[in-house]
């Protein structure tokens, strides 16, 4: 099942959110909740910090942690209160391996995107927002409400650090998404996204919602597995 979480965005679509980078800005916090077209819903958290990101799925009991600077990767599982530790840069290149083996080597044709303001605005979860469409090749893809009111700076500079690390190879495969994103950064920060991708236009299949936003000092726990937790030694790769 497709989910707009900015996890997936991270691991899988190698975005993205690439410039205005600056030092010295507190962490910030995100709390999203994402909704299937079967009406299921699920709360996700991610904390940004300088050269940390963690992500947090509290209704299947899993964090991830990055910590770019010291090139580590935790994967807990809070059900049986243990965590696995990797290499980032090696988890990296076996999402590539996979993806390579599952998808074949036929470069994409270009095609038309087009984001657009629609001058509708409204106020969502306390947020000044504002309706923006995106197009590609004519066929609506996406409605994102998005504000101005919020500087997330700090997201973009983790988020950078995650696009440095994929490979040439992936990022080129992305690069629809990101002009999609260089389009749309300019008018905001999405507080509510509706993707049509799946039912061409008839109806969201899925939506992405920003219930907070806050920004605060992380401290440094909050990127370690707890203490009480047993580290479990990474399977090997099958080759």
């Amino acid at each position: 099942m497709k989910k707009r979480a900015w996890v997936i965005w991270i691991f899988l679509t190698a975005l993205l959110l690439i410039f205005r980078l600056q030092e010295g800005l507190a962490g910030i916090i995100i709390e999203e909740v994402i909704r299937e077209v079967d009406g299921s819903t699920s709360k996700v958290i991610h904390y940004f910090s300088e050269n940390q990101f963690r992500t947090d799925h509290p209704a299947a009991g899993m964090t991830i942690i990055i910590n770019f600077k010291e090139d580590r990767m935790v994967m807990i599982d809070h059900r049986s209160k243990s965590y696995v530790e990797t290499r980032f840069s090696k988890w990296e290149k076996e999402i590539e391996e996979n993806i390579k083996k599952s998808i074949p080597r036929i470069k994409p044709k270009e095609r038309k995107v087009v984001v657009r303001s629609t001058g509708e605005n409204a106020y969502i979860n306390a947020f000044q927002t504002e309706k923006i469409e995106i197009r590609v090749n004519g066929e609506l893809i996406e409605e994102n409400w998005v504000t101005k009111d919020v500087d997330i700076r700090e997201v973009e500079k983790v988020m950078e650090k995650v696009a440095r690390s994929f490979s040439k190879d992936i990022r080129a495969g992305m690069k629809e998404g990101r002009e999609i994103y260089e389009k749309l950064k300019v008018h905001g920060f999405p507080i509510l996204i509706k993707d049509y991708t799946m039912t061409y236009g008839l109806g969201p299949i899925d939506v992405s919602e920003v219930k907070r936003l806050e920004k605060k000092e992380l401290k440094e726990e909050v990127f370690l597995p707890p203490s009480d937790y047993k580290r479990i030694e990474p399977r090997p790769s099958k080759k």
